[in-house]
């Protein structure tokens, strides 16, 4: 059973930083590109930055590019999303997801972490 738990969302002043966690169970970890996304209050879920299962590619959503960094760590089977700088805009909840190097489209799906930043 693939299983994603994301942790290490919380309340957090504007200009502050958080760095989520999303550890990984039930899946071949290394062959997974991962990726975060989030979803604010009343609006569409929204791509906020991916790394390829090789670890050697990252892509951002360009509203976070230079705040935001994705890593991981295969030998914990996590991956995480350091943010910087944060703010009021990047209040919502975070999911990490986790797609199959072969595949097109996301396989698996945490059950997300809520970030707020306050002004």
């Amino acid at each position: 059973q693939v299983q994603l738990v994301e942790s290490g969302g919380g309340l957090v002043q504007a200009g502050g930083s958080l760095t989520l966690s999303c550890a990984a169970s039930g899946l071949a970890f290394s062959v997974y590109t991962m990726g975060w996304f989030r979803q604010a209050p009343g609006k569409e879920r929204e791509f906020v930055a991916t790394i390829t299962w090789s670890g050697g590619g990252t892509n951002y959503a360009d509203s976070v590019k230079g705040r935001f960094t994705i890593s991981r760590d295969d030998t914990k089977k996590t991956v995480y999303l350091r943010m910087n700088s944060l703010k009021p805009e990047d209040t919502a909840v975070y999911y990490c997801a986790a797609r199959n190097w072969r595949a097109d489209e996301y396989d698996y799906w945490g059950q997300g972490t809520p970030v707020t930043v306050s002004s």
